[in-house]
C-alpha cells in the first residue's frame, strides 16, 4: 500500500505541476510515447543536452538546453562561484516524433509516436567584452529533484580585433566519422592553447529533421548534439581495429550558427506516414492550392500551406538565430547575416529536396515521375525544386542586395557567405543545375500520358547567373558550402574564394575522368522506354560551372600513382576546416580513421582580408 500511496503522490505532483506551468503560459502538448512511465523521486532526472550558445550580442548571450521533463525550474547560474542566476523560458517542441526507423535506446517506437521534448533557453546579460565566465544550467523535476549541467564558459561578441578561431563544418547527417572529426577538432585547438570560439554550419545537420533522436539520442551514438558537446559513443571498426570516438566539447562554449540544407526541411505532414517518407514527399507551394484548397474556400494560412508542402518548423524551434527582414516586412531566421568579431557572416536559404537520377520507371526521380503515379498529380515530386527562391527580384535576393550594401558587412574585415548548395564542385549534388523545373508530359499516339520527365537549363542557374555575380560585386572574399560530402575549393578569377569543406562522414566521391556522374544519357533513356531525349547540358565530370579545383598547398593526397588530388572524397579520411581571424588564415586538416593513433595532417590552408 505504501507504495501505492507514493505512486498517487507522484501523480498528484505531476498534475499540479502540468496546472502550474500552465498558469505560466508554457505550452503543453498532450501526447505521451508508448514507452513513457511516472517518473519517482528515485529516478534522478538528466538533461537531454548540455547547454549550448546562441544569439550572441555585445553584452549577452543565450543559453538553450532540452530536457525530456516539464521541470518547474530551470536556471542558467553563472560568475565565478555561480552567483548570478536567470531563469530561462521553456517551451514544447510541436513536432519531434519517433517512428520504427527510430534508433532510441531501450524503447521502441512501433507507428509514428509524439515525443515530449521540452527546450529551454535564458539570456545572460550585462556581459563585458571579450571575457569569458563560468556557467552551468540547472532543471528542476517535478518530483523536486535536480538536473544539473558541468560548468562551462560563455561571452557575448567579441569585438573587432580579438582573434577567433572558428570551426567550419557541414553534413553531419549521423555518418559514421562525424564523432571521429569532432573529437580531432577539439584536439587540434587544445593543442594551440585555444578553443573554438564558433561554429558555421553550411547545413545537413541531420538526416530526418522531425526525427528527434537524430537530434539528441540516435543509440548508435551519431546523433547531433551529443557529437557537438563531446557525448558521442560511436565504435567505429577499420581494418579490424574498433575506437571508440566521442565528438568534441564545442558548442558548450561557441554559439553555433547553422543554415538550412534539404535535410533540415520536412515534406507534407502526416500523422501516420513513416517520417521517412513525410520528409521525401515535399510539394512545391505553387501546387498547394490546386491540391488542398483550404477548407470552405478561405485563405489558407501559412501553417496550411506549410503541412501541405514543407516546412522547416523543427529546426526553427531549435535554433535561435539572427533575423531578416523580408521586402514586405515579414522576419525570417531561414536566411540572416551577422557580426561576429571581425567576420561578418552571411547566411542564405539555398537548398532544394535531393531526388534520385536514375531513370527507371519505378522511381520519382529527379529526371522522371514514377510510372505508377502518373494519372495522380498529387503525388508527383515535381523533380528537384526549389525550397525558397534566390533569383534577381525575389524576396531573399531583395533582402541579400540591402545587407550587402550595409555599413555592417561594408566596414567588415572579413565578408563570409555560407549556403548549403554548391557554386562549385567536382561532387555529385551540383547536378542538376539550381532553377526551376521544366517539365515535358510524353504522351502516346492515342493521347494518353505516359511520363513525366525534367530538365533543368545551365542558363538559368539562379546560383551562376544571379547571386554569384551579386558576391563578387560586393567584393565577398569567401563562399562556403556543403552538400557533396567532400573537400575541394576554388578560386575565381576575381580571386573569391569557394570552399566545400563537408568530407565529415561519409563521401559520394570527386567526379573526376575514371568516376563520371550518372547522368541521362541517351542509351539510358533508350532504356527507359518511355522517355524522350534529353540536352546534352549537363558535365559528367568536373565542375559543371567552370572553374578548376585548387590543389592543396601543402600535402595533398595522392593517388596509386602517386598524383597528388585536388580533393579529398573518403569514406575513410575525414577533413575540417579552421578559420583564424586573427590571420586570416583558412586550414583545412585531415584524419586517417584507418590509423587511430596518427596524427592529424594541416593539408592545405589559405588566406582572406590580407595582402596574399
Amino acid at each position: 500500500m505504501k507504495g501505492k500511496a507514493l505512486l498517487l503522490a507522484i501523480i498528484a505532483l505531476t498534475a499540479l505541476s502540468v496546472i502550474a506551468m500552465q498558469s505560466a503560459n508554457l505550452p503543453v502538448r498532450e501526447n505521451t510515447a508508448p514507452t513513457a512511465v511516472v517518473e519517482s523521486p528515485q529516478d534522478a532526472p538528466q538533461l537531454l543536452t548540455d547547454p549550448f550558445l546562441q544569439l550572441p550580442t555585445d553584452n549577452s548571450v543565450n543559453v538553450v538546453w532540452f530536457t525530456e521533463f516539464r521541470g518547474t525550474h530551470h536556471t542558467v547560474e553563472y560568475g565565478d562561484s555561480f552567483q548570478s542566476a536567470t531563469p530561462a523560458t521553456t517551451t514544447q517542441l510541436s513536432r519531434t516524433r519517433e517512428d520504427s526507423d527510430s534508433q532510441v535506446q531501450d524503447r521502441a517506437y512501433p507507428e509514428v509516436t509524439d515525443r515530449n521534448i521540452w527546450r529551454h533557453e535564458a539570456t545572460v546579460a550585462d556581459l563585458a567584452s571579450n571575457q569569458r565566465i563560468p556557467y552551468r544550467v540547472t532543471s528542476q523535476h517535478a518530483n523536486g529533484q535536480l538536473a544539473t549541467s558541468d560548468a562551462f564558459t560563455l561571452s557575448a561578441v567579441p569585438t573587432p580585433g580579438q582573434p577567433l578561431q572558428i570551426l567550419l563544418t557541414s553534413d553531419h547527417q549521423l555518418k559514421p566519422l562525424a564523432p571521429a572529426n569532432l573529437q580531432k577538432v577539439e584536439e587540434i585547438i587544445k593543442e594551440t592553447d585555444r578553443q573554438i570560439d564558433a561554429v558555421f554550419f553550411a547545413g545537413d545537420l541531420i538526416n530526418i529533421p522531425d526525427r528527434a533522436s537524430e537530434w539528441f539520442d540516435n543509440a548508435e551514438g551519431l546523433a547531433l548534439f551529443p557529437g557537438l558537446q563531446g557525448h558521442a559513443t560511436y565504435d567505429l571498426e577499420k581494418e579490424g581495429t574498433t575506437t571508440r570516438y566521442t565528438g568534441g566539447q564545442l558548442i558548450q562554449h561557441a554559439p553555433l550558427f547553422p543554415i538550412i540544407g534539404n535535410h533540415e526541411v520536412m515534406g507534407r505532414y502526416s500523422e501516420s506516414e513513416a517520417l521517412k517518407a513525410q520528409y521525401a514527399n515535399a510539394l512545391p507551394r505553387d501546387r498547394v492550392d490546386e491540391f488542398y484548397p483550404a477548407p470552405g474556400g478561405d485563405e489558407p494560412t501559412p501553417d496550411w500551406i506549410e503541412n501541405h508542402s514543407y516546412n522547416t518548423r523543427t529546426y526553427e524551434e531549435i535554433f535561435s538565430l539572427p533575423t531578416a527582414t523580408r521586402p514586405d516586412g515579414s522576419q525570417t531566421s531561414t536566411y540572416y547575416a551577422t557580426t561576429f568579431g571581425d567576420v561578418r557572416l552571411v547566411s542564405l536559404y539555398v537548398t532544394q529536396i535531393w531526388r534520385s537520377p536514375a531513370l527507371g520507371p519505378d522511381v520519382k526521380g529527379r529526371y522522371r515521375e514514377k510510372a505508377d503515379d502518373i494519372n495522380e498529380r498529387k503525388a508527383w515530386g515535381y523533380g528537384q525544386h526549389i525550397f525558397e527562391d534566390i533569383r534577381q527580384g525575389s524576396p531573399q535576393y531583395t533582402w541579400l542586395q540591402q545587407e550587402l550594401a550595409s555599413d555592417a558587412f561594408q566596414n567588415a574585415k572579413y565578408k563570409i557567405v555560407m549556403l548549403h548548395h554548391p557554386p562549385h564542385t567536382l561532387g555529385v549534388n551540383i547536378i542538376f543545375f539550381f532553377n526551376d523545373t521544366v517539365s515535358t508530359e510524353n504522351y502516346t499516339d492515342s493521347g494518353i500520358l505516359q511520363s513525366v520527365q525534367y530538365e533543368y537549363p545551365p542558363e538559368d542557374d539562379y546560383i551562376i547567373r544571379d547571386l554569384v555575380p551579386l558576391l563578387e560585386r560586393a567584393d565577398v572574399q569567401l563562399v562556403f558550402y556543403g552538400h557533396s560530402h567532400l573537400w575541394n575549393r576554388f578560386t575565381s578569377p576575381s580571386g573569391m574564394h569557394f570552399l566545400e569543406t563537408s568530407n565529415v562522414g561519409n563521401s559520394y566521391g570527386a567526379h573526376t575522368a575514371d568516376n563520371p556522374r550518372a547522368l541521362p544519357t541517351d542509351e539510358k533513356v533508350a532504356e527507359a522506354g518511355d522517355l524522350t531525349p534529353f540536352r546534352k547540358a549537363y558535365s559528367a565530370t568536373g565542375d559543371p560551372n567552370g572553374l578548376e579545383p585548387v590543389m592543396p598547398t601543402i600535402a595533398p593526397l595522392t593517388d596509386e600513382s602517386g598524383n597528388p588530388q585536388p580533393y579529398i572524397a573518403s569514406n575513410d579520411i575525414t577533413s575540417f576546416t579552421l578559420f583564424d581571424t586573427g590571420t586570416g588564415m583558412l586550414s583545412s586538416y585531415y584524419f586517417d580513421t584507418r590509423q587511430p593513433a596518427s596524427a592529424v595532417v594541416k593539408f592545405d590552408e589559405f588566406t582572406i582580408g590580407v595582402a596574399e
